[in-house]
């Protein structure tokens, strides 16, 4: 009778490792947080992974209250163990990898740690059970309880691992309850009796059913099942020895290589749960140390982080590009997550189409809204909240405190990460008050740090075919792809152009050392005074206070209008009602403000530096000068204003060169960059050059660094 119990103990094992792999892929599916919702339990239900799962649990729940019937409890429970072994067998071929020496070790000592604990567990005398009092058993449900009220005001993996431990203490007293019942109905026949405790089984079942679902959705099952596989029949045989009285007090020699055996399964459980991979579950990424990497979403898309060091209400590139992003992979049906800093001290989280996650910051004594976390928060909230998270990958706009963070977070739990880089040091030197000489030492080292948080990514991109040489210039090695960082066309359009009183000249940006606009303050002063021209400046910076006082001191108050900061309908207001737009900054990635004014039809007269060129084809849609050349840009200006019919040309030739940076091409390329990555487990650059070569794809919008 005992080979029978364990034979169908061996079965129950089996459709409980099947019936967690589906039932964990339902679980995943449905809900897009650690928390599976009651409004999310009828999507799971309905799915025919969940339902075939159901039935398995059915079927090996028979098998286990047969095996329950057949022998005690310290020989069927241990036996459960090898769902756990099973778990990691579906998972070595679901992530289509062979287990290394490691995994098999850990296997065999595992396999071979329960097989000699149920060897002496079966060769000793069994005692028969009395008529069970069950009184004393309910400790374990107290216990459960604590374990379940902790497990649900944590996050992360100790939410899973709480909540696992719950559910296992349930289950084994949910199989002590059986027992019991089953030794009542069999050999005294007092059906009540045996109702009762089948009744207080059937109850823990249901919630224990519930935890377990719970901790799914926050977790992945290897560590699901070693809970469950540890605890489970450590409860269920504690109760049936010290509560049943089901086996007799045993020899020395007999107790001591029990002992030793559980310890040797319980080693080789533990390796198991941390060295196989997890289920591979559509959308669910094994990392590199065998982690669970993230999920795709209930809507078929993906489950995106984007870590930003500066984000809306910042203004500026990086951080309008970073939101752009981040609207419009939500806008295609991807779950995305933002990581960047507080616009105070405190973390918090915003929900809505994006989830943005703030990380407390502080503010920083060479920028007036630029904040910063510290390391070691930022490093903590990071790592917490891609445990939480679970994205299929991160893309990271900055390699500050909060880009870092989270790509050595992503690292440390084999992420993939893509990594885009809007960096210049010049961008931030301008800020500090730091002696001049000392800019080349600094830069170097802000390149190499750069480089050193990069090397982590599996892809790394810049705006244009410019920055990413600047990369490689500056000790990037590896790969690294253009992609433009794209623009609305049609938003910058939605309204009528319109006509100002004299001709205006624009310019839209920081006021800053690095946009060089009093470059353009003095080649205002130095235009005929019959040209009538007007110069409007939008943004903000440090700068702005000595650039109106360079404006009075050349006595050209008449001529420049300090606009600040401007609504967005403000902004195309601007652009439509401009007539050329002038870029004198010498350290534009790509600049997208130049971009917004190509979409808008305007001309533009830009600074010959970094990726200007890109933009301004230099005749065609605008004109190029020297940095620092005044009388070039002078030049240049005066021709421009003078002959509206050239405005209009190249106005309209900036129209036709925007096209290729339409933010859609943008999201395309991003898309098709994340799914290689997701799906290939690896970085794979030539299938989406050839993409995009087959739709007609410019060479400024993706190419590869050789």
């Amino acid at each position: 009778m005992v080979a029978v119990a364990i034979g169908c103990a061996v079965l129950a094992a089996c459709c409980y490792a099947t019936a967690v792999q589906l039932q964990h892929r339902a679980v995943r599916r449905a809900t897009s947080t650690p928390i599976l919702r009651f409004a999310s339990l009828r999507a799971v239900l309905s799915t025919s992974a969940w339902r075939v799962g159901f039935v398995l649990t059915v079927a090996g729940a028979g098998f286990h209250i047969l095996a329950l019937a057949l022998a005690p409890l310290a020989i069927v429970q241990p036996v459960g163990v090898l769902s756990l072994v099973l778990t990691v067998g579906f998972a070595q071929v679901s992530a289509h990898t062979r287990p290394g020496l490691h995994v098999v070790a850990a296997l065999i000592t595992s396999v071979g740690g329960v097989l000699f604990f149920v060897y002496l567990a079966a060769s000793g005398p069994v005692a028969p059970i009395g008529s069970p009092q069950t009184g004393p058993a309910q400790v374990v449900v107290a216990v459960a309880t604590v374990f379940a009220v902790l497990g649900w005001r944590s996050g992360g993996k100790t939410r899973c691992v709480l909540l696992s431990l719950a559910t296992a203490a349930l289950f084994g007293f949910s199989s002590a309850m059986i027992r019991a019942a089953s030794v009542e109905l069999l050999a005294r026949g007092p059906l009540v009796a045996s109702l009762g405790l089948a009744g207080e089984a059937a109850l823990a079942v249901v919630a224990g059913g519930w935890l377990l679902h719970q901790a799914y959705a926050s977790g992945p099952p290897a560590i699901v099942v070693g809970a469950t596989t540890i605890v489970d029949p450590l409860t269920a045989v504690m109760i049936g020895v010290l509560v049943f009285g089901e086996s007799p007090p045993a020899s020395a020699n007999v107790l001591t290589g029990e002992v030793a055996a559980a310890a040797v399964a319980v080693a080789g459980l533990l390796l198991l749960a941390r060295w196989s991979p997890c289920l591979a579950v559509p959308g669910v990424t094994a990392g590199r140390d065998g982690k669970e990497v993230g999920m795709a979403s209930s809507t078929g898309g993906l489950r995106i982080v984007i870590a930003a060091d500066t984000y809306p209400p910042d203004i500026n590139g990086a951080s309008h590009f970073a939101h752009r992003l981040a609207v419009g992979l939500a806008a295609r049906s991807h779950q995305v997550h933002v990581i960047c800093p507080s616009t105070t001290s405190a973390s918090f989280t915003i929900h809505g189409d994006v989830t943005v996650h703030r990380v407390g910051a502080v503010r920083t004594p060479w920028h007036p809204t630029f904040r910063v976390c510290t390391p070691r928060r930022a490093a903590r909230e990071a790592s917490r909240l891609l445990n939480e998270i679970r994205p299929d990958l991160v893309h990271t706009q900055a390699h500050f405190s909060v880009g870092r963070a989270v790509v050595r977070a992503a690292a440390a739990q084999g992420i993939p990460v893509v990594a885009t880089n809007h960096f210049m040091p010049e961008n931030l030197l301008g800020y500090g008050r730091l002696p001049r000489w000392s800019h080349d030492l600094l830069s170097r080292l802000a390149w190499r740090d750069l480089v050193s948080i990069y090397r982590s990514a599996a892809v790394v991109t810049a705006p244009t075919p410019r920055a990413v040489r600047l990369l490689a210039d500056n000790g990037w090695a590896g790969p690294a792809l253009a992609v433009s960082c794209g623009i609305d066309r049609a938003h910058f359009q939605s309204f009528e152009k319109a006509t100002a009183e004299a001709p205006t000249v624009l310019f839209v940006g920081r006021l800053d050392a690095e946009k060089n606009v009093h470059e353009l303050i003095q080649a205002a002063a130095s235009l005929p005074v019959a040209l009538d021209v007007r110069f409007e400046l939008i943004g903000d910076g440090i700068r702005r206070a000595r650039l109106e006082a360079l404006v009075v001191d050349l006595g050209i108050q008449d001529r420049v209008c300090f606009r600040g900061f401007v609504t967005d309908e403000e902004l195309i207001l601007a652009y439509r009602r401009s007539d050329v737009f002038c870029m004198p900054g010498t350290a534009e990635l790509q600049s997208l403000a130049t971009m917004e004014a190509m979409a808008a039809g305007l001309p533009v007269i830009a600074a010959d530096a970094m990726a200007l060129p890109h933009l301004v084809h230099h005749g065609y849609n605008g004109w190029l000068y020297s940095p620092g050349d005044l009388d070039a840009l002078t030049a240049r200006l005066t021709s421009l204003l003078s002959s509206p019919d050239a405005r209009v040309q190249m106005g309209a030739a900036s129209l036709e060169l925007i096209a290729v940076h339409d933010f859609g091409n943008t999201l395309d390329t991003f898309e098709e960059l994340y799914l290689d990555l997701v799906t290939r487990h690896r970085v794979t650059y030539t299938p989406v050059e050839e993409l995009l070569a087959e739709r007609g794809g410019q060479a400024d919008h993706l190419t590869a660094l050789p």
